[in-house]
């Protein structure tokens, strides 16, 4: 019982870290109707959220490696059966991990992207595609993996790449034609996911269209989902 108790206790910390620092993709969540798969999908969420932390509050570049390198050490402990570090998304991971069956590859990959973040120096059209599949892509593909194992889940990598370069428009408006490509993609891939697993992108569609308030948000995300389309 008590366990139980420390779970859901995991789980609402988590969820509030995620209600904080990403709100879109926590609103997307909303619209996952178990508590429990909604507590999973928060979990990657709060692992991407992680991983992005690295390279933004390390003062230098072997600092952000070494940070990355901590979370690479912590799959190893996940999937090697070792007791994992008392850290709460490092320990929910675990969990989800282990009750979806996900394979380490595509968690890895989201490590690996965020070490091109580590270099000053701009991405090419090429890089910044590469870097919002392994992160926002990646992220909204293991969540559709978890909501709906039976969808075709790498439908997914578009709606959330697109998310991710939504992200860095505001700081780099260049991006714009490579976003709109990518964007159009998810519109297209975004129907072929079941209704289950839909909510893994639905936070695509608040991409690159800035909202002037949370109710703006909400409904916008709200139609997507009865539609079926970011």
């Amino acid at each position: 019982m008590s366990e139980a108790v420390s779970q859901a206790d995991d789980d609402l910390e988590l969820d509030e870290l995620v209600r904080r620092v990403d709100p879109d993709r926590w609103l997307s969540s909303r619209f996952i109707a178990d508590p429990a798969a909604r507590a999973d999908v928060v979990t990657l969420y709060a692992y991407d959220h992680e991983l992005a932390r690295a390279p933004r509050v390390a003062s230098n570049a072997l600092l952000g490696e070494m940070r990355l390198t901590w979370w690479r050490e912590a799959l190893d402990e996940i999937y090697g059966g070792k007791p994992v570090r008392a850290h709460p998304t490092a320990q929910a991971l675990a969990g989800v991990v282990a009750r979806h069956s996900l394979s380490r590859a595509p968690l890895e990959a989201m490590i690996d992207a965020r070490y091109r973040e580590l270099d000053a120096a701009p991405m090419g059209e090429a890089e910044i595609l590469d870097w919002a599949r392994d992160t926002g892509g990646l992220s909204a593909q293991l969540a559709a993996q978890v909501l709906d194992p039976a969808t075709d889940a790498r439908m997914a990598l578009a709606g959330g790449s697109a998310w991710a370069l939504g992200k860095r428009l505001t700081a780099q408006p260049d991006l714009r034609p490579v976003f709109l490509k990518v964007i159009h993609a998810a519109r297209s891939a975004s129907r072929s996911l079941s209704v289950a697993a839909f909510p893994a992108v639905a936070h695509a569609a608040l991409a690159g269209r800035p909202a002037s308030n949370d109710f703006a948000r909400r409904l916008r995300l709200t139609i997507a989902v009865a539609r079926g389309k970011v």
